[in-house]
């Protein structure tokens, strides 16, 4: 970070805090309640993705271009809710709520990367729809194991590079006065608003990272299925349009869990109370993650075919009664 704590070449002493103080769910009756339903949720999430994860790992039917980025999601969720759900646990059951600076900063940057790159996955999964549905014969050829490797790999550089400039940027603030950020994690938002020098470079990235990691996805997600809704409309029968359309119900699913939530949080964010925030933002970091193992289990068919024969259940098969002739 020795880049950001100099400017214009000179060196400039910034006023850093030893540690940040975590102050959210204020006055909100039985919230201990809330907080072991977030560990269930952890829990649920952690066994949901890692089962998704193995079995596209198992399975050699699975290693398709599609299960490449149903994979990352998965090893996205795993992430993003195992580095958010046990510390907020750990500071507001267990009344930790101090956390040292850097560990500030860290934890920032592994949950904004974590959430972001969900709806990347969302991206990529949208476009391998699109192609399957809009250019089927030459879905192959479009859609290869090189181009979605490449595809996620670069989704991941440009969060990565993306969030490190916010962190960085948040290292040349000083917080001379109050160090309490009034959230449920360390909110990129709530602490370069407690800083008592120029924060405009902040301010920028806090405007702008929304509009690259969630609407200008949520557009592109939007646009494809309008493409996709055109391809449908000619197809001859009602039948194979649901049937066609069907192939998009759990990749839906995730898009309306994922986007829907954060977007009446961010539209609404000044009309509803702290807390009401709070609580749906730590839904929607805590949610998506455990749903998404779930919908991907339930609605795809390659998966729960796959689950069925790592588990080896058996076929119910009839067994052919014997004719007995009397003489």
């Amino acid at each position: 970070m020795d880049f950001f704590n100099s400017a214009l070449g000179k060196n400039i002493t910034f006023l850093r805090p030893a540690y940040f103080i975590i102050s959210g769910f204020i006055g909100i009756p039985y919230i201990n309640y809330y907080y072991v339903f977030l560990f269930i949720v952890y829990v649920v999430s952690v066994l949901g993705n890692m089962t998704v994860m193995a079995l596209i790992y198992l399975d050699y039917n699975l290693r398709t271009p599609k299960y490449v980025a149903v994979f990352n999601l998965a090893f996205v969720d795993l992430v993003g809710s195992s580095a958010l759900v046990p510390k907020v646990i750990d500071i507001f059951l267990f009344n930790h709520p101090s956390i040292p600076y850097n560990d500030c900063l860290t934890f920032m940057f592994f949950c904004y990367t974590c959430l972001s790159m969900q709806s990347f996955n969302l991206v990529a999964l949208s476009y391998d729809r699109l192609v399957a549905i809009i250019f089927p014969l030459r879905y192959h050829v479009k859609v290869t194991h090189r181009f979605m490797f490449s595809l996620i790999a670069s989704f991941w550089v440009f969060v990565v590079i993306a969030h490190l400039i916010t962190v960085g940027y948040i290292t040349r603030l000083s917080f001379c006065e109050s160090v309490v950020i009034n959230s449920y994690f360390c909110d990129h938002g709530q602490m370069y608003r407690l800083a008592c020098n120029d924060n405009t470079p902040s301010f920028v990235m806090a405007k702008l990272m929304p509009f690259l990691t969630l609407w200008l996805p949520l557009v592109f997600v939007l646009l494809s299925y309008l493409c996709i809704g055109y391809a449908l409309s000619k197809i001859a029968t009602v039948q194979e349009r649901m049937k066609a359309f069907k192939t998009c119900t759990a990749h839906l699913s995730l898009v309306t869990i994922y986007f829907i939530p954060v977007l009446i949080t961010f539209t609404m964010n000044t009309n509803i109370h702290p807390n009401a925030r709070i609580v749906n933002l730590s839904l929607t970091s805590a949610f998506p993650p455990m749903l998404n193992p779930i919908i991907y289990v339930l609605q795809t068919q390659e998966i729960k075919m796959s689950l069925k024969k790592i588990l080896k259940i058996p076929k119910q098969c009839k067994i052919p009664e014997k004719k007995v002739l009397i003489k």
